[in-house]
């Protein structure tokens, strides 16, 4: 599949490099993508104006800073028409961490689902402990895309488990977000720290990827 991921973060490259490693063509979108802070991630996939890298893409991942999602429907709503979002956002200093109210108004005719926000990026990059795949959880709407969100989160190696759809749905990854904030900043146990849900149908046991 050709991905796009808008955001050169921690998040986005984390995730990125584990699609390609699953062999999907990944593709980077920047406002400006000659600055030098993309020359390193040049080396290792493309990375094209906003519009050109979503524009064939088969699915989107916003991995931008919270604060700039607004800023990002403004400029980009339309080129994000009709897609499959991934929402990797969370808006820090708020009452919520989500936005997928905003999103699902600017973004109608798109599929969005909420993703990726509840972990620190390391694990993306190291999903498996101890041979177990860590849990993501995730949020979005019922229907024939499921399938497609769930293979792209396997791809990174991790267990999909899904919690609901709209608002409800995006309220709970919000607490389980809190929750891997208390336990690996607060608490001190470091960011290498993941979420592992026993006793769902479908025991996770494939090997990890």
């Amino acid at each position: 599949m050709r991905l796009a991921i808008l955001g050169a973060g921690s998040v986005g490259t984390a995730v990125g490099r584990r699609w390609q490693r699953s062999g999907h063509d990944v593709v980077y979108g920047a406002r400006d993508p000659e600055a030098e802070r993309y020359h390193d991630l040049s080396a290792e996939a493309r990375v094209e104006r906003i519009s050109a890298a979503v524009q064939d893409a088969d699915a989107v991942l916003i991995a931008i800073p919270g604060a700039g999602v607004e800023s990002l429907l403004d400029a980009e709503g339309e080129t994000l028409g009709g897609k499959l979002v991934f929402d990797a956002t969370n808006r820090m200093g708020g009452d919520r961490f989500h936005q997928i109210s905003l999103l699902e108004e600017r973004l109608p005719n798109s599929r969005v689902y909420r993703a990726f926000n509840t972990l620190g990026w390391e694990n993306f990059a190291e999903p498996v402990f101890d041979g177990e795949r860590a849990d993501l959880f995730y949020a979005g709407p019922e229907g024939d895309d499921r399938p497609t969100v769930e293979r792209l989160i396997a791809d990174v190696g991790l267990r999909p488990v899904y919690v609901g759809a709209g608002p409800a749905g995006a309220d709970l990854l919000d607490g389980i977000t809190r929750l891997w904030f208390t336990l690996a900043l607060q608490q001190g146990h470091g960011r290498h720290l993941a979420f592992r849900t026993l006793g769902l149908a479908g025991d996770g046991s494939e090997h990890p990827r």
